[in-house]
């Protein structure tokens, strides 16, 4: 009876605990939807630069203060440090109508953006509340936060319409004391109705706590979080002029589409979990990672058309050249037919379009020689990367990061068992670095390449990088740890 009691108070915990993380995430994603609609309506005049600062700053202030605050979550439980969270973090929401400045708006933006933090406070009070056979799919479900991303790009952008409808110059000002109200509610239910727990065998000193960071494997376990959260984060926000450029869109269909790639990736975690807890964390990271090579490889293939030489016509003996038309040459006696162009109209297929001809490059009593090209041949290739394959990909390597996303913090609660709030803070960190600066390599990627799919070269890079990193770890480990069977595989 006991047991089942026990079980009814943590589900009841990671359910306020899912509840919590899924607004503050919305909240977190905010100026993404906010500051563009500002800027478009005339009613801040910052420019590109100024806007991309106000994007990041509160990913960054939620990733750099992950560390510090998992520290706090250790030392003090959860039920605590999140309520004061969710509390502290709505004052700077309400006060952003007053922002009147640039100045202004960013120092509110790097308050609230506290609310990123919010993962590794729910990290830690989540996985204490179960036993290890339970822990992935718990923190699996509580990860399914991440989709707080899709309800701001979903809803927000029609609840500033609404709101402006009677005025135009100050209507925006209730969506952020609305996000607030929220933060304010989730806080005193949060206060009310969980019970705090903590490691009661934590009796190390903070320094103490800081020593599992000098250990590779966080720093690999932060790695594999910058790809399947941080590149997540990033495509949130870089998807939607991705798809309004190359695919001309509009704003409400690219933002239809982006939120198609963020809420199937949160909602996936759970399942992620699941896998984990059935197969292992390490098993499912080989399947994400590997997916995650083949599905931006086959995604950093550009919107092209290519023009290239193609198989031409070459006398076959010496002579003079007779007869010129478009369709034909005649050198003596012997006629060479032409392939002439023909304008084939474009399609949006899926795979890549061929049309071939040949231009004459000789003209009339010329002398030629034998093997001389007469006639040069042009092919052009058009490949329209068609928009639904595109976002089907798109889709896929989502889900496939939302499950990465679980498999990575199953492995905290395994090899840091007491230091769960430290670790999943400082991995929650780098993967929370990886969406401030994502959207800026991408960005500089695209200004050095003009292609808008070169971020999938970089996503590819990285992706291959982090597997290779782990199954060289992987390897290692069993070398180690199975030296006979090991020689006795190379030997055979």
């Amino acid at each position: 009876m006991s047991t089942t009691n026990s079980l009814s108070v943590s589900h009841r915990i990671l359910f306020l605990n899912t509840l919590a993380f899924t607004v503050c995430f919305a909240c977190w994603t905010l100026n993404g939807v906010l500051v563009t609609f500002l800027v478009d309506n005339g009613i801040f005049k910052w420019d590109v630069v100024q806007v991309g600062w106000l994007l990041g700053i509160p990913i960054l202030t939620g990733s750099i203060m992950r560390l510090p605050i998992g520290i706090l979550t250790d030392k003090f439980g959860g039920k605590y440090v999140f309520s004061l969270l969710l509390l502290l973090c709505s004052i700077p929401l309400f006060l952003l109508p007053f922002a009147d400045s640039f100045f202004m708006f960013a120092l509110l933006s790097f308050l609230f953006g506290m609310v990123g933090t919010s993962f590794a406070v729910g990290i830690g009070f989540t996985s204490i509340w179960y036993p290890k056979e339970w822990q992935g799919r718990a923190l699996g479900i509580f990860g399914m936060g991440n989709a707080g991303a899709a309800i701001t790009t979903f809803l927000a952008p029609s609840l500033l319409n609404q709101f402006s409808i009677d005025d135009p110059q100050n209507g925006w000002k209730l969506l952020p004391v609305l996000y607030g109200a929220t933060l304010v509610i989730i806080g005193i239910i949060f206060l009310i109705f969980t019970k705090n727990k903590k490691n009661e065998n934590q009796t190390k000193s903070v320094p103490q706590m800081l020593q599992s960071l000098k250990c590779a494997r966080v720093w690999r376990f932060g790695a594999y979080y910058f790809l399947v959260f941080g590149c997540f984060v990033a495509y949130s926000q870089w998807l939607l002029p991705n798809f309004m450029n190359v695919y001309q869109t509009s704003l409400v269909m690219g933002g239809l589409f982006a939120t198609m790639f963020s809420l199937p990736s949160g909602v996936i975690r759970a399942f992620g979990g699941f896998l984990s807890d059935k197969f292992g964390a390490r098993k499912v990271m080989y399947w994400v990672l590997s997916s995650s090579v083949i599905l931006s490889a086959l995604l950093m293939v550009p919107k092209m058309d290519i023009s290239t030489s193609g198989p031409g016509v070459m006398a076959t003996k010496k002579g003079i050249i007779t007869a010129v038309s478009s369709t034909l040459v005649k050198v003596g006696e012997k006629e060479f037919p032409i392939i002439t162009k023909v304008n084939k109209p474009i399609e949006n297929t899926i795979f890549p379009t061929r049309n071939s001809w040949q231009q004459v490059v000789v003209s009339e009593n010329q002398e030629v020689k034998k093997k001389e090209l007469i006639a040069k041949g042009i092919t052009d290739i058009h490949f329209s990367a068609n928009m639904w394959v595109y976002l089907v990909l798109v889709i896929l390597i989502g889900i496939s990061w939302g499950i990465g996303k679980a498999a990575v913090y199953k492995h905290i609660p395994e090899y840091f068992p007491t230091e769960v709030g430290v670790v999943g803070g400082m991995v929650g960190m780098i993967g929370g670095l990886g969406g401030f600066f994502g959207p800026i390599i991408f960005g500089y990627l695209l200004t050095a390449t003009g292609v808008w799919s070169s971020s999938w070269i970089f996503i590819l890079l990285l992706s291959a990088a982090c597997l290779i990193w782990m199954h060289i770890t992987v390897t290692k480990i069993m070398n180690e740890k199975q030296p006979i069977l090991s020689k006795e595989m190379d030997r055979k």
